[in-house]
């Protein structure tokens, strides 16, 4: 864990979400990024607006596909205007696809507790309600054991005024996003959300980052 890496990228946390990701929405088909390869793993985190989090998680060296789209609730098959009004129990999340010889579930855990405010309960910036919230969706005793390690280190390193209220919990069942929500930053990079919240954000995050950042 690089708690250098994470301190000096916290100071931008807080100009990061400036707006709702509700303020827009296209009609635009996903696609994924790149072909899947044989060696791989899957994540599934929630960190506020899932536009944010697909942008980032697309960026790194090693992951295959991120996915955006809901889990956590209790209602089968949600779409976005349900999970949007917080009463399915569905937090937006991304369900990331990575190799794990390239970048371990450590990496990705350093990368998503270091691009959101997990101090926050059910907000992020102007999005607020547990729809959300900060998650880890664990896919087997692994990735548990390595969150709630991480997670108990970040609260006795102080990198946080207040303690982490990231939820940890089993996944049970992950329900895809609606295509115009796949690559939304990709295909939508003129939208207000995208100029003033993603842009800056990515910004940050890329200089970081530098050593796991994908070339173009």
């Amino acid at each position: 864990m690089n708690f250098t890496r994470l301190s000096t990228l916290l100071f931008a946390i807080g100009s990061w979400l400036l707006t709702s990701c509700q303020a827009a929405t296209y009609d635009i088909p996903g696609k994924e990024m790149m072909t899947q390869s044989e060696k791989t793993e899957t994540a599934t985190f929630g960190s506020g607006c899932f536009w944010c989090s697909e942008a980032i998680f697309q960026q790194l060296k090693g992951v295959i596909k991120v996915e955006p789209g809901y889990s956590g609730g209790a209602r089968a098959n949600p779409t976005y205007e349900q999970v949007s009004s917080g009463a399915t129990g569905h937090a937006e999340v991304i369900q990331v696809t990575y190799n794990p010889e390239i970048i371990t579930f450590d990496e990705l855990l350093e990368v998503f507790w270091s691009t959101h405010d997990p101090t926050t309960l059910n907000r992020q910036g102007a999005d607020v309600g547990t729809q959300y919230r900060s998650v880890i969706f664990y896919h087997n005793e692994q990735q548990r054991h390595l969150a709630e390690t991480y997670k108990a280190r970040l609260d006795n390193s102080g990198a946080w005024k207040n303690p982490v209220v990231t939820e940890i919990s089993p996944l049970k069942v992950f329900y895809p996003a609606e295509s115009y929500h796949h690559d939304y930053f990709d295909r939508n990079s003129n939208a207000p959300y995208c100029t003033y919240v993603i842009v800056p954000k990515l910004e940050k995050f890329k200089k970081v980052f530098q050593d796991k950042v994908r070339q173009p």
